[in-house]
């Protein structure tokens, strides 16, 4: 084990996640349905950690490639956008809301999404295995304490407060989600 690599490797992950950023997404998400900090984190890590050890062997198995994937994750992260923008419901709520919710949206393209997932991809170049899953797991201890905390944050911000951000953070999702389309779009035509 590498504390340096560790370190560069969790600053690299945490910004990539960006957790902090989300909280508005998370609490939009959170208004609609009850969120299970524990799953979505389990899930976040079990993405995260395959996605490690068999990513690109899983999307060749698949015929996807990475920019696919992006491309994919883009759109879902369109919806997103376009609900916190408009304050319109394209998530339907059905039976299992709780468990759903915390899985797709928010562990998967949220969380581990494919900005996070090719950024694991790109640092496995760099870093040892090991280094790289002790990461992912810092990451996720911050994830559950954020995850948590999501009563705080909507008592600090209130009602007004978080309908006001989820408008500016649903705007730069939607920015992100194009420029994530955009630059993998054109990949996939060429």
């Amino acid at each position: 084990m590498n504390f340096n690599e560790v370190f560069s490797a969790f600053l690299v992950l945490f910004a990539v996640i960006d957790i902090i950023g989300a909280i508005p997404l998370i609490l939009a998400i959170k208004e609609k349905t009850e969120i299970r900090p524990v799953l979505a984190t389990l899930v976040t890590a079990l993405i995260m950690i395959s996605f490690l050890f068999l990513g690109e062997k899983m999307l060749g198995v698949i015929g996807v490639d990475v920019g696919s994937f992006a491309v994919a994750g883009s759109i879902i992260m369109a919806f997103i956008a376009f609900e916190m923008i408009l304050g319109i419901e394209l998530f339907k709520e059905d039976d299992a809301t709780a468990a759903t919710a915390s899985v797709v949206p928010l562990a998967f393209p949220l969380l581990a999404g494919a900005g996070s997932l090719t950024t694991i991809l790109s640092i496995r170049a760099e870093y040892e295995i090991i280094n790289i899953v002790i990461a992912i797991v810092l990451n996720m201890v911050i994830i559950l304490l954020v995850l948590n905390s999501l009563n705080l944050f909507q008592k600090i911000l209130g009602p007004t407060g978080i309908k006001i951000l989820n408008k500016i953070f649903g705007i730069i999702l939607l920015a992100i989600a194009v420029k994530l389309f955009s630059s993998n779009a054109k990949l996939l035509f060429a």
